[in-house]
């Protein structure tokens, strides 16, 4: 990739951040679970949103914008999927596979994130690691780490 190239996709991963960060703000607020927004893109055009509890209490944002692909939808192994806060490598609940599992068995190879999961309610979050173990592209925005973290600030975010 150009460097023209590598600036142009960065402008892009901020533009789409900034719409997963709109999405956050549409989250039930929680005191027991962070509000995040997440945007799922394939060749350069949005193919599905979603923000935690959307759906139901326990739906996570990328649950719920890959909910509204089919697990054979063909763009997703071209897709980028932007998160606010890193996708999650354990759940609460055994019915519920944790994000970063959903995101590999739907075969998406980047993911772009704008901040890392605090230790509030799971400690040791793995989801980059994970994912990066399995090869897939893991970008970090921290300069929308924030404005990602805002609609959040009721919370212990240490």
């Amino acid at each position: 990739m150009s460097t023209d190239d590598a600036a142009g996709q960065r402008d892009l991963d901020r533009e789409f951040m900034r719409r997963a960060i709109e999405l956050a703000y549409l989250c039930p607020t929680s005191a027991d679970a962070f509000s995040v927004g997440a945007v799922i893109v394939a060749d350069g055009a949005e193919i599905a949103t979603g923000y935690s509890r959307e759906t139901d209490p326990k739906v996570h944002a990328e649950e719920s914008a890959l909910d509204k692909l089919g697990a054979d939808d063909p763009r997703l192994t071209r897709a980028t999927v932007y998160s606010t806060l890193e996708p999650c490598s354990r759940r609460g609940t055994a019915t519920r596979l944790p994000c970063t599992d959903r995101i590999l068995r739907a075969g998406i190879a980047r993911v772009v994130i704008a901040w890392r999961e605090p230790g509030t309610f799971v400690t040791n979050c793995v989801g980059v690691e994970t994912l990066r173990e399995h090869g897939v592209e893991v970008v970090e925005l921290p300069e929308l780490a924030d404005a990602a973290m805002a609609m959040n600030r009721h919370l212990d975010l240490s």
